[in-house]
């Protein structure tokens, strides 16, 4: 036998055979099977120095086994893979103190590498499973399968059960206080109180007095939100929009957990678990001095970034169904969606992301007339709003944020001699674009011409100025 044993239990042959032709590269034995019978008999004859295992079985789920085999071989690490990732399987993975959760498809090399750091830490006990019901599907706080959420399930699940700081960043309506809630919920802190505040709802003058109380005469007339958050989970919604002057008290608090009510008065003492969220870039911020950079690195220790709706459209069916459901059981009429409404909400882009999506299916479900809602009156409903938001506003909100993630910084430091930037985003907008006009007309230049409303010989100048080659 060349190294350690790792045994692999997955129902798909094609994953087995390339988890053990891979480690076997690495210098390690490797056993596979596909069903959870024949894997508890090794665990049971206590074989394996480490197990890789899918999450759902032929015969039986890999949860339901899991209590026996962290009794058995408490010191056995194991990493769980799954095609089927939510957050309740990586949370009830990291509750059944699994070393590594992996969704699929996921990369070998990455594998290799987590398995090479479990058996190094071996002697390390697991973590004792917490007992918790399994909530149903239609109530997960976060919903979706996607790619980019099962990265965002990962994360959840390896810190929820820790004091870290967590920054979660992403677009209005992506779910950042969903995800906060999440991670409080799920984890060791669920016990506590979760304490929100919207920096963004609040006057400035009253951002400090609202987080850390105030001192009137020589008494602390509340304990402020930073003190009711003691033993639990302090959610600061839109961090970004914090003053200075209280920047400088939450960084003292986060240094030593001590802070003193507004005004002066004694120091107190609060064990509260801080998750920030923000829909700004905070390092433009910190760029143009508006935020303390000092602060920005106690806050994004663990940085947890929510995909926007239209880069997930794929769980869009998903939330659409979950949220007809939450409906109905609110009251609302029970209505379903029939294919010709499902392909109109994955064909937009969802400028106000999960949260425009939720309303729209709110609004449906209470004043559709029919059980079964056909894409017209979904067109219907969009048009009727009272501010809606177009396509072209979309395409100007994505363009905007896009020239400000890449030219913020170079419009802040230029000086008046350069005088290039206006040509350089002329110059990277227009040649995608001439790209994509050719390809629309399989590289006829007359009709590309005649579509951009140039003419053919600017046209072909721009191509030849631009480089742009026919393979293109």
């Amino acid at each position: 036998m060349s190294g350690p044993t790792v045994l692999v239990a997955d129902d798909d042959s094609s994953v087995r055979l390339v988890v053990s032709q891979t480690l076997a590269q690495e210098g390690y034995h490797v056993r596979s099977t596909n069903t959870a019978s024949t894997l508890w008999k090794w665990i049971e004859a206590g074989e394996g120095d480490l197990l890789i295992t899918d999450v759902y079985m032929p015969d039986e789920s890999i949860f339901d086994i899991m209590p026996k085999i962290r009794q058995e071989r408490p010191e056995l690490p194991i990493i769980v893979i799954s095609g089927q990732s939510t957050v309740l399987t990586a949370t009830m993975a990291s509750d059944h103190g699994v070393y590594d959760y992996m969704p699929k498809p996921f990369d070998i090399d990455v594998l290799a590498d987590s398995v090479k750091r479990a058996l190094q830490k071996r002697s390390l006990k697991g973590i004792e499973p917490a007992s918790r019901k399994a909530e149903k599907d239609e109530a997960l706080p976060l919903i979706g399968r996607s790619t980019p959420m099962q990265n965002v399930y990962r994360v959840i699940a390896r810190v929820m059960n820790t004091d870290l700081t967590v920054l979660i960043e992403g677009e209005s309506g992506t779910g950042k206080d969903l995800c906060a809630s999440a991670i409080h919920d799920l984890g060791k802190r669920k016990s506590g109180p979760f304490v929100a505040v919207s920096l963004a709802a609040l006057q400035k003058e009253q951002v400090e007095a609202d987080l850390f109380g105030v001192n009137i005469d020589g008494e602390a007339s509340s304990p402020g939100r930073v003190g009711e958050a003691n033993g639990g989970t302090l959610y600061l919604d839109e961090v970004g929009d914090m003053p200075l002057e209280a920047q400088t008290r939450l960084l003292r608090f986060l240094q030593d957990g001590q802070y003193s009510s507004h005004g002066g008065g004694p120091v107190r003492q609060s064990d509260a678990r801080i998750i920030a969220s923000t829909k700004h870039d905070l390092r433009n911020l910190v760029e143009q001095g508006l935020f303390r950079e000092d602060l920005y690195y106690r806050l994004n220790v663990v940085s947890l970034s929510l995909p926007p709706l239209r880069e997930r459209k794929e769980d869009i069916l998903e939330l659409a169904a979950a949220f007809l459901v939450r409906a109905k059981r609110e009251g609302l009429p029970e209505k379903q969606l029939d294919k010709s409404a499902y392909d109109l909400l994955s064909a937009y882009d969802w400028p106000g992301n999960v949260r425009e999506l939720e309303n729209l299916i709110r609004r449906l479900a209470a004043l559709s007339p029919e059980p079964v809602i056909s894409a017209r009156e979904i067109e219907r409903e969009m048009r009727s709003g009272t501010k809606p938001e177009t396509k072209t506003d979309a395409f100007e909100a994505e363009v905007e944020a896009l020239l400000s993630r890449h030219f913020m910084a170079r419009l802040s430091i230029a000086n008046e001699s350069e005088g290039t930037i206006y040509q350089n985003v002329i110059e990277q907008v227009e040649r995608p674009l001439l790209k994509l006009a050719l390809a629309a007309t399989n590289g006829n230049k007359v009709r590309a011409a005649s579509l951009l409303g140039l003419n053919r010989n600017t046209l072909r100048s721009k191509i030849n100025s631009l480089e742009i080659s026919d393979e293109e």
